[in-house]
């Protein structure tokens, strides 16, 4: 299978490799029939059965990005771990190449259960899954839904069910979302007609003058040595333009006051999107009878993409200590 896929094989990730670590690629499928791609990273020595963790996220990056960084550091302190390419993404299947859905996507994360769950060296009843930037807000989602995952970590938290629906900061008026709704129908006709489907770009590119603070942000790490990926979207051109239609139309944070397991929601204080993580907690908690067990911590001076490399500043030691408190 990993022949007729094509899997790459040498070590084209943005961070270094570990040398306490071992490393393969790992296939598995979707209930939609996409099969995914991931890297594992298993601790070289270890005793018993492992705990386990999967990571997926950015939203609009590669596993060879920020979620692999998790993913390998988690495996450096005791955890069998998997960072995975979303459907449409990366070395996952599926096509059209570069679509997002709120239902798939939350599928994707409990195929990754799926698979960690009937690992040898795994303990099932100790599976925890961490989502960074848009996977956030839809590991929020699936942790409503399925029961299997034990704990939770949202890293720099985009809903971007709010976001494509109200826009930033919620501007977005009555008026200005029918709008968006009837440009991207039209676009539909377009694609349509052109039997193919039309990418809304990346990150900006060369970054102009005026950006705001969260474009240049972005830019520093999708367009520079530090991030940058050749199967990363937002390194390259982006998403399917009518990819916001089924988020626009589908709120993913419904039911999360209905999680009973753990949830440690990350975010940094100085990163636009920190509005994302304070309100999914506070209508977590406003919402539900289980609050014992959730937390919300947010990082001082930090920005959005310091939670996606800066190993100095994201708390894996309180991720660790998280992991640890509650698969168990």
């Amino acid at each position: 299978m990993s022949e007729e896929m094509n899997l790459v094989q040498e070590w084209d990730k943005t961070f270094p490799k570990s040398e306490k670590v071992n490393h393969r690629k790992v296939i598995f499928s979707n209930r939609f029939g996409i099969t995914l791609v991931a890297d594992l990273y298993e601790p070289k020595e270890y005793e018993g059965k492992l705990p386990a963790i999967a990571v997926c996220g950015p939203f609009g990056a590669v596993k060879e990005q920020a979620s692999g960084l998790y993913a390998q550091i988690m495996a450096e302190r005791g955890y069998l771990s998997i960072a995975f390419d979303p459907s449409y993404t990366g070395e996952s299947s599926g096509t059209p190449r570069y679509v997002a859905s709120p239902d798939i996507n939350t599928e994707d994360f409990s195929a990754a259960v799926d698979f960690l769950s009937v690992q040898d060296n795994v303990d099932s009843e100790k599976i925890g899954i961490i989502g960074i930037c848009g996977w956030g807000g839809l590991a929020l989602n699936v942790a409503s839904i399925d029961t299997r995952i034990k704990a939770t970590v949202c890293s720099t938290m985009y809903n971007m069910s709010r976001v494509n629906h109200n826009g930033y900061f919620d501007s977005t008026t009555e008026d200005g979302l029918y709008e968006l709704k009837k440009t991207l129908n039209a676009q539909r006709i377009e694609d349509y007609k052109k039997e193919e489907y039309s990418l809304g770009g990346g990150v900006v590119d060369p970054l102009p003058e005026d950006a705001p603070f969260y474009v240049k942000d972005y830019y520093d790490y999708y367009k520079t040595s530090r991030g940058y990926h050749k199967r990363s979207l937002n390194s390259n051109g982006g998403w399917n333009m009518t990819s916001s239609l089924s988020f626009i139309n589908t709120p993913q944070h419904t039911f999360t006051g209905e999680i009973r397991n753990a949830v440690l929601i990350i975010h940094g204080e100085k990163a636009h999107s920190c509005y994302f993580s304070k309100d999914a907690y506070n209508d977590m908690i406003k919402n539900g009878k289980y609050t014992e067990n959730k937390e919300l911590m947010i990082i001082p001076d930090a920005v959005h993409t310091d939670l996606y490399d800066r190993t100095d500043i994201i708390p894996f030691d309180k991720i660790d200590s998280f992991f640890k408190e509650n698969l168990k």
